[in-house]
């Protein structure tokens, strides 16, 4: 969809819908809003003293204009509490107004940009989310279906208006960085929602170059031999079971002014992309949805193409363990014991519990390669999903500088965190008779277990983790989320890498 920003007065606009809104509680509308109102002869307030509708957030009034306005239909979208207007409100009420738009059959679509008057919003910010929550909002994953099979028109153009023209400049640059953010999380959420058939291991990695040669970046995949050479056991040991090759994909963008200068930041990806449990295998029921268990390496992949794409002065390397974990005669048993790239070895004792595995060669490597930095996502425990349901992500650290960092990111996103405790306690768990560690330690604290091996492979690198197996998919429709893969991480990554190139500004 075409976004645009025009010099225009609101009423003049021609075009399919006009969408305008309403804080909850304001009983007479002003503004562009109040202009609409007098225009359909009081609709919009006669509404309101109805109590028909409030304002509430998401709350949606359609009303058509018989005439009165060169548009068919007025859209007004509630905000809720003015006291509570932020960008995430602002990127959540332009999707919600747009779908409800789409589902209506407009394709054409005018629109005042949320939060830059009373909302306080600066001009920029406020046309950033706009456009991040009408692209994200509306995004479909239709390659599979006939065009036939769908009812709904697309949404071809949304034209954000202001009469002011000296704010024109700072809404086009919003608009700008807004579809940047939008494409980096819609690439990533295209690759969660491909079938495992279709995305195998040297897919995801053809996809990765393919961005990468794009974009001027640094590409590279080490092949199984690459692995044995540097002996990734733990990653070799959760790809022998597979008839597809394994693929550790490297793609790095150098920002920075000074070469070799100030901080690199890594960003590690688990790319299993397709998880049957292996051995341990999983239950039939929802197995479908392990096609997503590559979605922190989708993740990864889409915050480096944001962060080119906005050409910001920091350098990043992600790195993607890509492989699938399946059941045959040559997989992975119960009971192995592998030895990881970094000499440390783990006892398996759960098949199934197989990211951890691949994310330990991925880290040592990446902490090889010299990162300064160190973040990871990785859909990497039922329990983190127990804990924390599908609302916030959860963030394991070794560093408290760089958990606020990436804290920051997060609220800047609008993609939630809860920090959850890495206590030496926990470690007991992973104690394994045999050897090193044990993959698993028992039901209790399962994410924080799983986190803790993975500290195992960081060092002294400040290091985050991030589980997203509860966020990266979306059951339902809501705000900016439709069914299906969320792109969970991309945009707070993209924050990260933000938040240090402006810290080297200073």
């Amino acid at each position: 969809m075409e976004v645009k920003v025009k010099a225009q007065d609101l009423l003049s606009y021609e075009g399919d819908g006009l969408i305008v809104n309403l804080f909850e509680g304001v009983k007479q509308p002003g503004g562009a809003t109040g202009a609409a109102d007098k225009a359909l002869a009081g609709a919009i307030s006669a509404a309101v003293r109805r109590q028909e509708f409030t304002g509430k957030l998401h709350e949606r009034l359609l009303l058509y204009t018989f005439g009165r306005l060169p548009v068919l239909q007025v859209l007004v979208i509630g905000l809720g509490k003015q006291e509570e207007c932020g960008v995430d409100r602002i990127r959540s009420a332009s999707a919600e107004a747009l779908r409800h738009l789409r589902q209506a059959g407009a394709r054409r679509v005018g629109s005042i940009v949320h939060g830059a008057g009373t909302g306080g919003i600066e001009a920029s910010q406020a046309s950033r989310a706009v456009t991040e929550g009408a692209l994200l909002g509306l995004y479909r994953f239709g390659k599979y279906r006939r065009a036939s099979e769908d009812g709904e028109r697309a949404l071809k153009q949304l034209t954000l208006l202001e009469r002011d023209r000296s704010k024109i400049s700072s809404l086009e640059e919003g608009v700008r960085v807004g579809r940047i953010l939008a494409e980096a999380t819609i690439f990533a959420r295209d690759m969660v929602n491909e079938p495992a058939n279709a995305l195998t291991p040297s897919e995801l990695a053809a996809r990765a170059k393919k961005m990468a040669s794009g974009l001027g970046l640094t590409f590279k995949t080490l092949e199984r031999a690459d692995m044995k050479r540097l002996g990734m056991g733990a990653l070799l040991g959760v790809a022998q079971g597979s008839e597809h090759p394994p693929k550790l994909i490297v793609v790095s963008y150098r920002g920075a002014k000074r070469k070799g200068k100030g901080p690199r930041l890594g960003l590690v990806g688990k790319g299993i992309t397709f998880d049957s449990g292996g051995i341990s295998i999983k239950p039939s029921e929802g197995m479908e949805s392990m096609k997503g268990d590559m979605a922190g390496g989708a993740a990864v992949l889409g915050a480096i193409k944001g962060i080119a794409e906005l050409k910001l002065p920091v350098d990043v390397t992600a790195i993607v363990p890509a492989t699938e974990n399946m059941p045959s005669g040559t997989a992975q048993r119960p009971g192995d014991i592998v030895k990881t790239m970094s000499g440390k070895t783990i006892e398996v004792i759960n098949t199934d519990a197989e990211g951890r595995l691949i994310l330990a060669d991925a880290l040592s490597y990446a902490c090889d390669a010299g990162v300064t930095h160190l973040v990871d996502v990785a859909t990497l425990t039922g329990a983190c999903v127990v804990a924390l349901g599908s609302v916030r992500t959860g963030a394991f650290a070794n560093d408290r500088e760089l958990m606020r960092r990436v804290q920051e990111a997060s609220e800047a996103s609008g993609e939630k965190l809860w920090e959850l405790p890495l206590d030496d306690e926990y470690g007991e768990q992973i104690k394994s008779d045999y050897a090193d560690m044990k993959n698993v330690g028992g039901r209790k604290a399962g994410a924080i277990t799983a986190a803790k091996l993975l500290a195992n492979f960081v060092g002294k690198t400040p290091w985050v983790h991030l589980d997203i197996a509860g966020t990266s998919q979306a059951e339902k429709d809501h705000g900016y989320y439709p069914k299906g893969a969320t792109g969970a991480m991309v945009r707070t990554l993209i924050a990260l890498a933000t938040g240090f190139a402006e810290s080297k500004r200073k």
